[in-house]
């Protein structure tokens, strides 16, 4: 349980015994009639979450969903998953879970099949072959359909009905009229036979049996709901596999040893080794050591990481070079992996307004479906068209009309879709956003962080007539690389890049808002501002003076750089442009964006970087706190529009644009602020995001479709005689496993190539 607003409190239950959307619909229903209490219920992944009054004992709420007929429990919190820990696994209980359903299927199979067989082939029918069908047949309407029998009393001592209600009336009603013939009528005379038809034959009934229908509509029906329940795991699979990145165990340094523990053991401030090979534990700090990290695992990206100390790491990366011992920062749900997960986890928890209307219709469903076969049933009677056509009738339109199909067809997508974006990097926090995806026609782009790196680069270098690049570098790079300015270590770091080891210098001495000079490889080295040279009496030739003044007006920073008593260079150091950031424009206006850049720094910068990426509009010069204003006067232009940012200063903008999308690489305020976050940091995620969210809200709109059309097709077919109850229930079956094999497509989405 976790507390949120003031006053009020959230949990997840585990719900237990739910058979269709109808009972989702029951206990959302009742949960929500309780004073302070919004409850969402799902059906796809069998949990409740409620925001409740905090004065309201969880047991409350679990007691209202047992009264209602179904089983609740908050989740057991997280255990070390270290060797040795005893209890099953998640894996061993979801087979647990599905080893009686597999078993009643093998037993509806198996002894189906030769009941079905015998009635479609008048060859099979032997002379007692009524009777062996009923010997058959008495097992799978008794044993193998008992959850939907069980299910369908306990709905009824509630006053309530739902789809195991439709599936146990029609077994029943089938069975019941077998008998009937078979004991009192003239079905069970030896030698009996009867041909399979698609049609309904008008007779009295009294010859005809119904045992094919009632053991095969519970053999397609229970094959659906395990195929169903396999595929609703697939469907998560992505979501347990982010949660099951993490390491296990951790070798803590403690008091000057080596200690091994469970990962979950792990303390804030704690110290902790990396050695080559193996996964950082959780998110920290190198306090230790140099090594490339492969994070491709968390955040897509396939090129190592380069990290020494200071540098932050994140949980479950890979050390692929040295040694490392890293500081932990934060631990638990803290991490960015867990949150993660969690954002995966409520996404798939949540409902679209589409789906709130198809599990309204389910909760009334299945009363009108139950009259309508009354009507049916009446209706022939009413017409003497029989009792057989009658009841063929009435018991078709209680087979084909279970509304699963209309309660998978959401969740599933959406659980697909979240967890495919999860492996991909891209976190879709709820189901509303899906539908914002779909309108949204300008986004609007933080400057820094996001189509830039967000960190000073060494651009390029101006060299005077007879000057050795190379030198320049090396030089300047070795007395900029004892400063610890940060333009100053952008120029050591690029040198460093580009000519290798740097020397060091013999002589150093920082001067105060004009740089740097010292003696390095016996230069009298000056690397600094024009007017650190001037002091000096030098100048710059015109060369390199042209190169400044260009630039500066760029918004670049412009150093100069000197050596025995000459004016020698000039280096460009700036917020370097992502290298992915131009193609991630153009795949961005390819999904129908306008782009705007926006930022706090001056025109000339901005328009730079616009023009280098391929941004037609610019709003520049803005403070921070402006930003939310610029995205509230796009919109009161009537744009629908979509935010891009990374830094504490844009999660005001984040939250209020239609669209947030934040990078993952940024504050944690932008990050919760936003409604798609961007594990890594490309620009190509964001349209790699919106397409996955249309891709998604176009498979839920799809799933949503075929099951209302099917429903509304097969209904007054079924109610008019055309269909065999047993093909209604093959229909029936395939309908919903339709909608999750369409959803299970989007397992497929692939980031576009880079």
């Amino acid at each position: 349980m976790t507390t949120t607003t003031p006053g009020t409190a959230q949990v997840e239950l585990a719900i237990g015994g739910m058979t269709c959307a109808s009972c989702a619909a029951r206990i959302e229903k009742k949960l929500n009639r309780m004073d302070g209490v919004e409850a969402t219920v799902n059906y796809a992944t069998e949990k409740a979450k409620v925001t409740f009054a905090a004065d309201i004992p969880v047991a409350d709420l679990i007691a209202t969903v047992e009264a209602t007929g179904y089983t609740a429990e908050e989740p057991a919190p997280p255990r070390s998953e270290a060797p040795g820990t005893d209890g099953p696994t998640d894996e061993e209980k979801a087979d647990a879970e599905l080893r009686p359903l597999k078993q009643r299927l093998i037993t509806a199979v198996a002894l189906a099949v030769p009941v079905i067989a015998m009635a479609m082939v008048p060859a099979l029918q032997i002379e007692y072959w009524q009777w062996l069908s009923l010997t058959l047949a008495a097992p799978v309407v008794v044993y193998a359909a008992w959850p939907f029998h069980r299910a369908a009393w306990t709905n009824a001592r509630h006053g309530a009905a739902t789809m195991d209600t439709l599936i146990s009336v029609g077994t029943i009603a089938a069975f019941l009229w077998s008998l009937w013939a078979l004991f009192f009528g003239t079905a069970g005379t030896p030698g009996m036979t009867h041909p399979f038809e698609f049609t309904i034959a008008r007779t009295d009934g009294a010859g005809n049996i119904y045992l094919e229908a009632a053991a095969g509509v519970t053999a397609f029906i229970l094959a659906g709901r395990y195929f169903e329940a396999r595929s609703k795991r697939k469907a998560g699979a992505a979501l347990k596999a982010l949660m099951q990145l993490g390491a296990k165990e951790v070798t803590v340094l403690k008091n000057g040893r080596e200690v091994t523990v469970p990962t979950a053991e792990l303390q804030v401030g704690d110290r902790f080794l990396v050695r080559p090979g193996e996964k950082i534990a959780t998110d920290g700090t190198v306090v230790e050591g140099s090594s490339a990290v492969d994070a491709s695992m968390l955040t897509g990206e396939s090129v190592p990481v380069e990290v020494s100390t200071g540098d932050s790491v994140t949980g479950a990366t890979l050390n692929a070079g040295g040694r490392l011992v890293v500081e932990a920062t934060r631990v638990g749900a803290d991490t960015q992996l867990a949150r993660m997960a969690k954002l995966v986890e409520d996404a798939q928890n949540g409902k679209a307004a589409a789906q709130r209307l198809a599990d309204k219709i389910s909760a009334v469903f299945v009363p009108i479906v139950i009259a309508l076969a009354l009507g049916t049933l009446g209706f022939w009677l009413g017409t003497g068209q029989g009792l057989t056509a009658a009841f063929t009738a009435a018991v078709a339109v209680l087979i084909i009309a279970c509304p699963c199909a209309l309660g998978l067809a959401t969740p599933t997508a959406l659980m697909v879709g979240t967890g495919r974006g999860a492996q991909l990097g891209i976190l879709i926090k709820g189901p509303e956003v899906l539908e914002t995806t779909r309108k949204v026609d300008t986004i609007v782009l933080d400057k820094t962080g996001t189509v830039t790196t967000g960190r000073m680069t060494l651009i390029k270098v101006h060299t005077a007539a007879g000057t050795d690049e190379t030198d320049v570098l090396r030089l300047a790079g070795a007395l900029e690389h004892s400063s610890e300015h940060p333009i100053a270590q952008a120029v050591a770091t690029g040198a460093a890049a580009r000519v290798g080891t740097l020397p060091t210098p013999e002589d150093f001495a920082n001067i105060p808002g004009l740089g740097v000079q010292g003696v390095v490889d016996g230069h009298a080295v000056l690397v600094g501002r024009e007017k650190l040279l001037e002091e000096w009496a030098m100048e710059l030739p015109a060369s390199l003076k042209s190169a400044k003044d260009a630039a500066e007006k760029a918004g670049r920073t412009a150093i100069a750089v000197a050596w025995d008593g000459e004016a020698r260079a000039v280096l460009e150091v700036a917020d370097a442009v992502k290298e992915t950031s131009a193609e991630a424009i153009r795949r961005l206006k390819g999904l129908g964006l306008t782009p705007i850049l926006l930022t706090g720094d001056n025109q000339a910068v901005a328009e730079s970087v616009a023009a280098e990426v391929g941004i037609g509009e610019v709003i520049a010069e803005v403070m921070p706190q402006d930003k939310v204003d610029v995205v509230k006067r796009l919109q009161a232009e009537g744009r629908s529009v979509a935010m891009v940012g990374d830094g504490v200063n844009d999660a005001a903008a984040l939250a209020q644009a239609d669209l947030g999308l934040a990078m993952g690489t940024g504050t944690d305020a932008a990050i919760e602020a936003g409604d798609l976050t961007l594990v890594r940091g490309d620009l190509r995620a964001a349209a790699d995001a919106i397409r996955l969210s249309r891709k998604t809200l176009g498979t839920i709109r799809s799933n949503l479709f075929w099951a209302f059309a099917y429903n509304v097709a097969a209904l007054p077919l079924a109610a008019a005689g055309l269909l065999n109850p047993m093909i209604a229930g093959a229909a029936m079956a395939f309908s919903s496993v339709f909608v999750v094999g369409n959803s299970l497509r989007l397992r497929g989405f692939q980031a576009a190539d880079k």
